[in-house]
Formats: structure tokens, sequence, C-alpha cells
């Protein structure tokens, strides 16, 4: 028998791969972190091209996972409500991040453990024309419609952008759970929320265009989606932080019935809307602020966003000092139109009605005892400092903690409990659960954690955006990387996309986990051990509750 040699047979073994590439086109991504190089970026002028209502754009494919970044889907005047982009000629190329919307980026850097922990990106190019949007799709023009997520960034209406934070890239939530995911960037702060309606009438929408743009950009699915291997028919809104108020408000919006048909909360609350006797007032203080009369309005289109931004955070000071409100500020107004409805009235409640909503917070939020001397007290020392706050009420409080969390080893946990989210995202789930006929409710609790900094990081603000994402790798910073987050992280990246796939969060990785009522109080909680508790933080709640913030 003749022998083949090394060389003919590395040619053969080449020309079968070869081969394979072409039939297959590009590369599963059924574990795409675990044989590098084994799915190669794909950046030509062919595989990632497809259309949109305004022309045609190209992104890339970076394992198995096709890409496209920076697609506008609105432009807008200074105030104004958004329109349709202008339409191009030829190809766009769509393979990096478009313009974030302005904002003070010296008021957004915190303390050094928290920055190396998050991995803040506030140094994208800011512009006004800033209404475009990313997509990640695992694949495209292969006849297939796949669930749709799209992700609202945090950073209240004031900050942030799509792409902020590394855990906001969609792409191994995409690959690894046969999704469509879209995040948004959109007005914020004084170009997004400015009330105008008591100084001309031409700006009467003015106070919320932000979230205006936000409802163009469900429209930009709707018509485009199918395009990027998405459903339209099948359309999940999620968002954290100032994200999930801006899921709130959409499922109180008329003009976004329609556009999505699941929801997720992450760290929200019960929204809101500000008062529009008050944030008028906002407007008006302004022009004072800048020396302008009503009738040199048109004027605030041409002052640099610096200086406008500056003005408008002198006018809310002034506001919430005679309102003696602190939550005035750049946020959704109940204008009659966008938002005619307050949270809790009927025909408010009718409007999302048939959404499911998943909603939940993290165990310790914004705790700040790292700072204290309290960090790595004993159980004793922290208890005394308790009775600063809590007094007559401390022993109780103490036995409710540890009737909710038996297991915490850190009794600065006692200091750090969030109730500044949990608390609102319980009324909310209380209120959406509560409307007759109307679609579940699901509530999670994140209690997982970070090893990072000797502990300190706890489960933070931010923490489960990481493990939502299946992004583990790109903010070991901020979870260690951990064999324990990994696997958790597998976990909740297909419990989030099994409620965007189905309307509930069932799935063969975690327990059963029952719809919320406010008589059961189920609420799942993500930890190393997952599991299913009943009104495990009642008497706590009742103890140390917060008014909401959003």
């Amino acid at each position: 028998m003749k022998l083949i040699s090394k060389t003919s047979l590395l040619l053969v073994i080449g020309l079968i791969l070869l081969n394979a590439c072409q039939n297959q086109g590009p590369v599963s991504n059924s574990d795409p972190y675990s044989s590098p190089g084994s799915h190669p970026m794909i950046a030509d002028s062919e595989t990632a091209l497809t259309s949109t209502e305004s022309g045609n754009v190209i992104g890339y494919v970076h394992k198995g996972v096709y890409n496209f970044k920076g697609i506008p889907y609105a432009k807008a005047e200074r105030f104004m409500p958004p329109e349709k982009p202008d339409p191009w000629e030829g190809v766009r190329s769509s393979r990096s991040y478009g313009p974030v919307c302005p904002i003070n980026v010296a008021s957004m850097i915190l303390w050094d453990e928290l920055e190396f922990a998050q991995q803040h990106n506030f140094w994208f190019m800011k512009e006004e024309d800033c209404m475009n949007l990313n997509v990640w799709s695992p694949g495209i023009k292969d006849g297939k419609q796949r669930p749709v997520m799209v992700w609202l960034h945090g950073g209240g209406y004031t900050a942030g952008s799509s792409c902020e934070l590394p855990t906001y890239d969609g792409e191994s939530l995409s690959g690894s759970e046969g999704v469509v995911v879209v995040s948004i960037n959109h007005r914020l702060n004084v170009l997004g929320f400015l009330d105008l309606s008591a100084v001309d009438k031409k700006y009467e929408q003015s106070a919320n265009v932000g979230m205006m743009d936000i409802v163009l950009a469900l429209e930009w699915v709707q018509a485009n989606i199918v395009n990027f291997g998405g459903d339209p028919a099948n359309v999940t809104i999620f968002g954290q932080s100032g994200g999930a108020g801006k899921v709130a408000t959409l499922m109180y919006a008329p003009s976004a019935k329609g556009l999505f048909h699941k929801a997720i909360m992450q760290s929200g609350g019960k929204p809101n809307f500000r008062d529009q006797e008050q944030t008028s007032k906002i407007g008006l203080a302004l022009l004072d602020v800048l020396g302008l009369s009503k009738l040199e309005v048109d004027k605030l289109t041409e002052i640099p966003h610096d200086e406008l931004l500056a003005a408008g955070n002198k006018a809310i000071d002034k506001v919430r000092g005679e309102a003696q409100d602190l939550r005035l500020g750049w946020a959704p107004v109940l204008d009659g139109e966008f938002l005619p409805y307050q949270t809790g009235d009927p025909n408010g409640e009718a409007i999302s009605k048939d959404i499911p909503l998943m909603i939940g917070t993290t165990k310790t939020e914004f705790g700040q005892s790292s700072r204290t001397p309290y960090f790595k007290g004993s159980r004793e020392e922290v208890i005394e400092h308790l009775k600063e706050t809590y007094k007559d009420e401390t022993d109780a409080f103490v036995a409710a903690f540890d009737k909710a969390y038996p297991d915490t080893k850190m009794p600065s946990d006692m200091m750090d409990i969030d109730f500044m989210f949990r608390p609102g995202s319980v009324d909310f789930a209380n209120i959406k659960s509560s409307v007759e006929g109307g679609a579940p409710a699901y509530m999670y609790l994140f209690t997982w954690d970070s090893p990072v900094l000797d502990g300190m990081l706890k489960s933070g603000h931010c923490m489960e955006i990481a493990f939502v994402f299946n992004n583990i790798h790109r903010n070991e910073e901020y979870n260690g990387g951990t064999p324990e987050a990994y696997a958790l992280a597998e976990k909740m990246s297909k419990t989030w996309a099994s409620f965007a796939r189905s309307g509930e969060p069932n799935n063969t990785m975690i327990p059963q986990w029952d719809p919320y009522t406010e008589q059961n109080g189920e609420t799942m909680i993500f930890d190393n051990t997952i599991e299913a508790r009943s009104h495990h933080d009642k008497d706590l709640l009742e103890i140390g509750s917060m008014p909401s913030l959003f």
C-alpha cells in the first residue's frame, strides 16, 4: 500500500477545510471562545451586507456573529421630535460605533476603584446627531426570524451611551442564545428633556424628545430587523438603572404600543413621571440664567452644548429649591400627549396590559461600606453603627436581615443592603401583576458577590449586566472572571433569552420560576446556587424602605 506523503496529506486536509468553509458560510458560534483562531474575522465587501429603509449597510462577522454599528435611525433639530434619517446612496460602512450624546464627563468619573472595576468609556465621539444603533445577529438573509432584544443603556436620562460599558456588547448574547441584540443611542439631558412648553408652542414636545428617539428606534426595528435575521413580532426591550426607567416609561407611552412585546427592568422601579407644571419652570429658569427673553428662545439652538447643559443644571437647582422637590431634573414628563397617564392610572396600565415583565435588582446596588471603617468590621461593630440609623428598631432590622439573608458572610452587608431600587421594583411588580387579565410579572434578585478588591464590590450596581450578556470575559475587573462567574452567566443569559423568546423565563438551567404576585412574593435568587424564595425580605423592606428614584 502506497503511503501518502506528509505534504500531500496536509494539502488534502487544507482542501477539505477550505471547501467546508466555502459551503457553510460564517462559522457556528456554539463555543466561540474555546478555540482561538477557529472563528476568523470576516470583514469583506459581501458577507455582512444587508439593507435598511434608508440604504445599504455593511458590517463584519466576528466569532460567527454579524456585527453592525452606528446605523442612523433618526435625525432631529435641537429640541424637536425626531424624524427618519436622510437616505444614503451606495453602501454605508457600519463597522464602528457612531457618535454618542454629549454629556458632562467630569461629573461622571467616580473613584479609582470603581473606574477600574466598571471600565467606563466616556471618550467616544460626542455629537448632537447621535441617533444611531447597533445590531448583533447570528445570521442574516437566511430566512430565519429570531427573537429581538433591544437594550436601553443606563445613566439616568442624563448620561451614558450604547457603548459606555464593555458589558453592553451584544455579540456573546447573540451568538450563544440565537437572538438578535440591538442597542441604541438617543438624546439625553438638556437636549432630550428640556421642557420649553411654557416658552413657545413650537417646542411644546421638547420635554420628551429623548424618549421619542427611542420610539422611533423601535419603529426602525419593526421596519428593518427582518433584514438582520430578527422577528419584528417578537421584540423585548430591556435596560438597567436609567435604562430600566426608560423601559417602564415606554410601557405608558401610547406611541410605543405594539412596537415591543416583552419588557425586562434591571435595577429599576415604579416610574413617577414629572409634573409639567414644575418642569416647564426649568425652561423658563434656563432662559433667565442665560439672560434671554421668551422671544429669544431660538437662540438656544445656537448655544454650545456644554454651556447649555451648565445653564440647565443651574435652572434645575433653582426650581428644585423653590419646589422643594429633589426629584426634579432631566426625566420624562407627564405632558398629556407622549405620556398622558401617571403610574397606577387604569388607563395607563391598559397600554402595557399584555406585556410580560421581568424585574429585579442587585442585593447591594450602591453600598458604601467599603469607604468606611466598617467594611471589614465585626458583626457587633456593624450593629452598633446601625443604631445611628435605626435606633430602637435596630434589633428588628438585624433580625429581619438575618431572616432574609441567613448565609451572608460579611456583616457590613447590613449597611449595604439596597433600599434604593428594591422597594420600587416590588411596588411596580405589585402594580403590573394585579392588572386584571394582564400578562405575568417575574421578580428576581441578584445576590452574587464579586471577589475583586477584597470583596468591596459585592453585588454592586451594574454587576449583573455581564452575566445577562454572557460577557464575563469583557469585564473581569468587576466580576473576577472566576469559574463560578462564567457558570452563572451561562444560566442567566439563557434565562433572559428564554424570556425574550417566549415571555416566560423557565429553562433547564434554573429551578421552576413561577409568576410573581403580591400574595406569593415569588423571587428568583441568582447566586452560585439559584433558588426561588417567597417574601424572603418582606420584613426587611418594611423597616428600611426609601422613596423610589423613578
